[in-house]
């Protein structure tokens, strides 16, 4: 998977490393992403059976991003290797940019890496590492960043600055906006809606899923309605460039890079169609 379609992904959708028969059923969810856990979903006494199994799939043509255990861990040399087949290393309990580059000086920058800002210290440490060679975009671990707080990982309220944070740390560092953290109800689609369109709005255009049910909805939240895209395009057809007006609203540089950024995103799949 090139770094393009990681940073165009809108879904990205786990599924346990102890569970190889669910590997083939999660790349047919339509998840644009699809991530093999090795961290929070095995146990200590399964990380060997479940590396294996990843191992033995990924050697098959399975196509997958892997999430590998924090680099403080000792389990994290071995995940690496293999991961080697991996479109993607996940990095949990990213902390610093050295727990970062060390994907990179296994691999090379070759091997597209997501890091997941899961703790305070992460977040502090998220513009270097968004700046590290090989990333692409980060990832939000509200789940775990919520107990390591003590607030509610479901509350949009206490965790909206550092969402925010990691948006502007990967603008600051030149990366793909962030990845927002999942949404642990699975039988809830008024939950996933209103934690998708809040992170939207904050400037995030991704989210990890825990289950093929909602991909469908997320991706359809994610994407530019086609009313965003007859803006966009409007807009940009009617641009002679430099200050001027749209339908009664102001035009400059700004607004012409958010319309282009629209009209990227649509063209590059994600928006939905127009049923008018």
């Amino acid at each position: 998977m090139a770094r393009h379609d990681i940073e165009a992904a809108r879904t990205f959708l786990f599924v346990p490393a102890t569970r190889p028969d669910r590997f083939d059923k999660a790349v047919g969810s339509g998840a644009d992403v699809v991530i093999i856990d090795l961290e929070d979903a095995v146990a200590p006494d399964q990380k060997a059976g479940a590396r294996a199994n990843v191992e033995k799939w990924l050697a098959s043509g399975g196509r997958a991003a892997v999430r590998v255990n924090g680099r403080n861990t000792v389990w994290f040399g071995d995940d690496l290797a293999v991961a080697a087949r991996a479109t993607a290393v996940v990095v949990a309990k990213a902390e610093s940019a050295a727990d970062v580059a060390a994907v990179g000086a296994r691999y090379g920058s070759g091997l597209p890496v997501v890091p997941l800002v899961e703790t305070p210290r992460g977040l502090y440490a998220s513009r270097e590492i968004c700046e590290t060679a090989g990333v692409v975009r980060v990832a939000f671990g509200n789940v775990d960043f919520a107990a390591e707080t003590g607030v509610d990982p479901a509350s949009h309220t206490a965790l909206s600055a550092a969402r925010s944070h990691l948006v502007y740390a990967s603008a600051a560092a030149g990366c793909a906006p962030p990845i927002d953290g999942v949404t642990t109800s699975v039988k809830d689609p008024e939950a996933l809606s209103a934690d998708t369109r809040h992170a939207r709005e904050l400037g995030f255009t991704a989210k990890l899923l825990i289950h093929p049910s909602q991909v469908g909805a997320v991706a359809e939240l994610l994407s530019p309605s086609p009313q965003e895209i007859r803006w966009a395009r409007d807009l940009l057809a009617s641009s002679t460039g430099g200050v001027g007006t749209h339908d009664g609203h102001m035009i400059d540089e700004p607004v012409l890079r958010r319309a282009r950024q629209i009209a990227a995103r649509a063209a590059s799949g994600g928006a939905v169609p127009d049923q008018t």
